[in-house]
C-alpha cells in the first residue's frame, strides 16, 4: 500500500477536474480524497504503487479539455493509510490570503451534449437558455472568490432543486461538482419587463423579427441584438449606439451557415467551433442577388466578423428566427460593456426596444475576443471572452504589473512565470471606462493573489494609465510604447536574447519626446536602441489630424521631413486640396507656417491614413484604423508593382523617406491608374521598405530573429507580404498570436520588460 499526497497546479478549478480526478481514482480502484484548495487542486491517493503511479500520469495526460495542468506533484503522506475507504470530493476549505497566485478558467461556450439537452423535448431542461455541464458555461464571470465552489459565485443566490441536487452528487453525471449547475425548477429565469420564462424569450424574438434592437444579458456583459439582413435595423442601431462606421460582429446558427457568408477555411472552422468562440474575421463570399447581411453591417470592407452562439440563450434565438444577427458590445460609443442591471437600463434605454435579462448576476466584464487568420498564423486582435484570464506564460519571478496605453486598453498581472491579461477595456479616454479599468484590476489582483511590486506603465503623461501609476505607493518603471509592442511578441515566443523589432502602429511617445509608429529597434527584453524609422510629418491639430486623414495627407504633402527629395509640385496636389473645403487647407497651411499645434510624428498608421485620403476613400474616420482598413479592403486581391520608395542615412538611422512614394502615388493617379492598383502598389511598397530597412540592419549586426508588433499588422495583406520577404532573406519572423498585436497587447510587453528589468537587478 503506497499513500501519496498529491497537487495539481494550473487551470483544474472550474473545469470538472475533481470530478476527473474521482471516477480516475475510483477505475483505478485507489481510496483517497480531492479539494479545490486556494487557486489549485489536491489531495490524497493510496493504492498499489503500480495504480498510484497510473494515476498520476493519468492527471498529467488524460485531464478534462477545458484544463491546462502545469504540474502534477506527488508527496509521502504522513497517514500510513487513507482516513476512510473509497474516494471522496471533498469541500474546499476556507482560501488562505498568503497561498500564492491562482488560475482563473475563462468562460466556456455551450457544448454539445448541453445544446442536445436543450433541444430534447424529453428532457428536463428543454430551451432552458441557462444550461450548462462541467465542460461549459460561465466560470470567470461569476467568480467572486477562490477555491472555485458554488458559494463563491453569483449562483450561490439560487440554491439547488433536489433534482440538479443529485446530478452534483452523481460521480456518473457529467454535472458531478458542475458549480453552475441549474434548472428552470431552481435555476436564474428570463425576463422581459413583467415576462417571464418562455413568455419573454417570445417578447424579445418579436421585437426582433420586427426591425427592433434588442439589449440581450450576455455572459460577461450586455449584447444588442437586431436583425442583420435588416437595413433600416442595423442603421437604426448606428444611429442610436453612435457607431457610424465600426463594423460590427454578426452570430451565426453554425458552420454552413458562416460559411454561405464568408470563405471558412480549416484554421477558422476550428476558432469558430472551439470552446472560446470568439468573433473570427473572415473574407466575405460575393453576392448575388439580395445581399444575405446590410451593407451597413461593415461599411467599405471585405472582412466580416462571424462568430457562433456561446450560450444556450443565444441558440434559442437563432432557432426562433432563423437570420443572421448583429450581436455587438452593450455600451453607447467608446463607453466599457454594461454589466450592471440598473445601470444598463439607464444607459442603453434611448438605444433598445427591450430588455432580454435575467437574474443572475455578472460579477466581472468580458467583452467578445476577436481572432483573424493569416494562412495558419492566428493573429489575436482582442482578447477577452473565452481567452482572458487564463494565463500566458512570462519569464517574470516576481509580482508585476503592465497597466497598458490608452486605446484598447488591458493591464497584465504576472508572477511565478505566469502573465494573467485582464479583460478588454476599450478606450481609456473617459471615467466610465477609467472605472471598469480599476474595477477590473482590482477583482484580478484579488482572485489570482498577485500583488505587484513593480508597475509597469507608457511614458506618455497624459494616459489615464499613466497618472494611475504615479498616484500609487509602488515602484514603476516607464516603458516606451514601441519596445512593448515587439517585446510583448518576444515574450509571448521566449524569446530570451536580442532580437530585431519591427513596430507599426498609429502613435506612441518616443524617448526623444516626439511621436513614434514606424520604428526598427534592436532590443532585449528589458532595453532597446532605436536603429530605423520613418520620415517625420507634422500632423496639423494634433488629435484632429487622427480623425481627419485628409488633415494628416495635407501635413506630410506640406510638411514632410526634407530628406533629399523636393516636395511634391503643387499641380500634383491640386487634385487633392481642390475637393477640400478651402478653409480647412487654409488654416491648415497656417498652422503649418507657424508650427503651432502640429507634432510630428514618424508613423506607418498615419501614412495609412494619408494614402486613404489621397485616394478618396476616407477624410475623415470614426474608429481608429479605419482608414487602413479601407485601404486594406480597396486593394482586393489586386496585383500592382511597387511605388517610388527611398532609405537613406541619417543620424546613424536607417530613414524611409516618404515623399517618394506620395509622389509617384499622384502621378499614377493623375495618370488614371485605378484605386485599387494604387491601393495595393502601396501595400507592397511598405512591405519591400520594411524588407529593406530590416536588411540594412542586419548588414548592420542587427539579429536574424524579428519580431512584429503594432496595429498594422492587424493588416493581413501587409503582414503576409512583410513575412515572405524576411523569411526570403533566411530570417526568423515571428508575430503575436495568444497576445493582441495592437495595443491590447502593450500590457504584456510592459510585464516582460519590468520581469526582465527585475531579474538584471538580482
Amino acid at each position: 500500500m503506497t499513500v501519496r499526497h498529491f497537487r495539481v497546479d494550473g487551470i483544474v478549478q472550474g473545469v470538472g477536474f475533481r470530478p476527473f480526478v474521482y471516477r480516475t481514482a475510483a477505475e483505478l480502484g485507489l481510496d483517497g480524497w480531492v479539494a479545490n484548495v486556494n487557486g489549485h487542486v489536491e489531495g490524497e491517493v493510496a493504492g498499489p504503487p503500480g495504480a498510484v503511479d497510473e494515476f498520476a500520469d493519468r492527471l498529467r495526460h488524460d485531464a478534462p479539455p477545458l484544463a491546462l495542468v502545469r504540474a502534477v506533484r506527488l508527496a509521502e503522506s504522513p497517514h500510513r493509510a487513507p482516513h476512510a475507504p473509497g474516494f471522496q470530493v471533498r469541500h474546499s476549505p476556507h482560501p488562505d490570503p498568503g497561498a500564492g497566485p491562482c488560475e482563473i478558467p475563462p468562460d466556456a461556450a455551450i457544448c454539445a451534449a448541453c445544446l442536445r439537452d436543450l433541444r430534447d423535448p424529453a428532457d428536463r431542461r428543454y430551451r432552458y437558455p441557462f444550461v450548462n455541464c462541467t465542460d461549459c458555461g460561465p466560470r470567470a464571470t461569476i467568480i467572486e472568490d477562490l477555491p472555485y465552489d458554488r458559494v463563491r459565485t453569483t449562483m450561490r443566490r439560487f440554491p439547488m432543486c433536489g433534482d440538479c441536487a443529485a446530478e452534483y452528487a452523481d460521480p456518473a453525471d457529467r454535472r458531478f461538482h458542475a458549480e453552475p449547475v441549474a434548472c428552470p425548477a431552481c435555476g436564474p429565469r428570463l425576463a422581459w419587463d413583467e415576462l417571464r420564462g418562455e413568455e419573454a424569450l417570445r417578447a424579445a424574438v418579436k421585437a426582433v423579427a420586427d426591425g427592433g434592437i434588442v439589449a440581450l444579458k450576455g455572459l460577461g456583459g450586455y449584447q444588442l441584438v437586431c436583425d442583420a439582413r435588416d437595413p433600416r435595423a442595423v442603421a437604426e442601431l448606428r444611429r442610436r449606439k453612435h457607431r457610424p462606421a465600426k463594423p460590427f460582429a454578426v452570430m451565426v446558427q453554425d458552420v454552413r451557415d458562416a460559411a454561405r457568408l464568408a470563405r471558412v477555411g480549416a484554421t477558422a472552422r476550428e476558432a469558430l467551433t472551439s470552446p472560446e468562440r470568439p468573433v473570427v474575421l473572415l473574407a466575405r463570399r460575393r453576392w448575388h442577388g439580395t445581399a444575405p447581411l446590410a451593407d451597413a453591417v461593415h461599411p467599405g470592407l471585405t472582412r466580416v466578423g462571424l462568430f457562433l452562439p456561446t450560450t444556450g440563450l443565444h441558440h434559442l434565438l437563432l432557432d426562433e428566427l432563423n437570420r443572421p444577427l448583429v450581436v455587438t458590445s452593450g455600451n453607447l460609443g467608446d463607453a466599457p460593456i454594461a454589466i450592471d442591471d440598473a445601470a444598463a437600463r439607464r444607459d442603453l434605454a434611448g438605444v433598445t426596444d427591450g430588455f432580454l435579462t435575467h437574474d443572475r448576476p455578472i460579477r466581472a466584464r468580458y467583452d467578445d475576443s476577436v481572432v483573424q487568420f493569416a494562412g495558419r498564423t492566428r493573429i489575436t486582435v482582442r482578447r477577452a471572452r473565452g481567452l482572458a484570464p487564463a494565463p500566458l506564460p512570462l519569464a517574470v519571478r516576481e509580482p508585476v504589473a503592465g497597466l497598458g496605453a490608452h486605446l484598447k486598453h488591458t493591464f497584465t498581472l504576472a508572477a511565478d512565470g505566469r502573465a494573467h491579461l485582464g479583460p478588454h477595456t476599450g478606450d481609456l479616454s473617459g471615467l466610465e471606462t477609467f472605472e471598469a479599468f480599476q474595477s477590473s484590476y482590482e477583482q484580478l489582483q484579488h482572485l489570482t493573489g498577485i500583488r505587484p511590486q513593480l508597475l509597469a506603465h507608457d511614458p506618455h503623461p497624459g494616459y489615464l494609465s499613466t497618472q494611475w501609476a504615479m498616484r500609487q505607493p509602488l515602484p514603476r518603471t516607464s516603458v516606451q510604447h514601441h519596445h512593448a509592442h515587439v517585446a510583448a511578441c518576444a515574450a509571448e515566443h521566449g524569446v530570451r536574447g536580442p532580437y530585431t523589432g519591427v513596430a507599426y502602429d498609429g502613435l506612441g511617445l518616443g524617448d526623444d519626446g516626439t511621436l513614434w509608429g514606424g520604428e526598427i529597434l534592436v532590443a532585449t527584453l528589458s532595453g532597446y536602441r532605436r536603429v530605423g524609422r520613418f520620415a517625420t510629418a507634422p500632423l496639423p491639430g494634433g488629435d484632429a489630424a487622427v480623425r481627419h486623414p485628409s488633415r494628416t495627407a495635407l501635413g506630410q504633402l506640406l510638411g514632410a521631413e526634407t530628406l533629399g527629395t523636393p516636395r511634391p509640385y503643387p499641380w500634383l496636389t491640386r487634385d487633392f486640396t481642390g475637393r477640400l473645403d478651402p478653409a480647412e487647407v487654409s488654416a491648415v497651411r497656417a498652422m503649418l507656417a507657424r508650427g503651432f499645434n502640429c507634432p510630428r510624428a514618424s508613423s506607418a498608421g498615419r501614412l495609412f491614413d494619408t494614402v486613404a485620403a489621397l485616394l478618396g476613400l476616407a477624410d475623415q474616420v470614426s474608429y481608429e484604423g479605419e482608414a487602413a482598413a479601407l485601404l486594406e479592403a480597396a486593394a482586393g486581391e489586386e496585383h500592382s508593382v511597387p511605388l517610388a520608395h527611398r532609405l537613406v542615412r541619417t543620424d546613424g538611422l536607417w530613414v524611409y523617406d516618404t515623399t517618394p512614394t506620395l509622389i509617384d502615388l499622384l502621378e499614377r493617379q493623375r495618370g488614371g491608374e485605378p484605386v485599387p492598383l494604387l491601393a495595393a502598389a502601396f501595400h507592397l511598397t511598405l512591405a519591400i521598405v520594411t524588407a529593406e530597412l530590416v536588411a540594412r540592419t542586419v548588414a548592420d549586426g542587427a539579429p536574424r530573429t524579428v519580431c512584429l508588433g503594432g496595429g498594422c499588422f492587424v493588416n493581413r495583406r501587409l503582414l503576409t507580404e512583410v513575412k515572405r520577404r524576411l523569411h526570403a532573406q533566411g530570417l526568423r519572423v515571428l508575430v503575436g498570436e495568444q497576445v493582441p498585436v495592437g495595443d491590447g497587447g502593450i500590457s504584456y510587453g510592459q510585464a516582460a520588460v519590468a520581469a526582465a528589468r527585475v531579474a538584471e537587478e538580482r
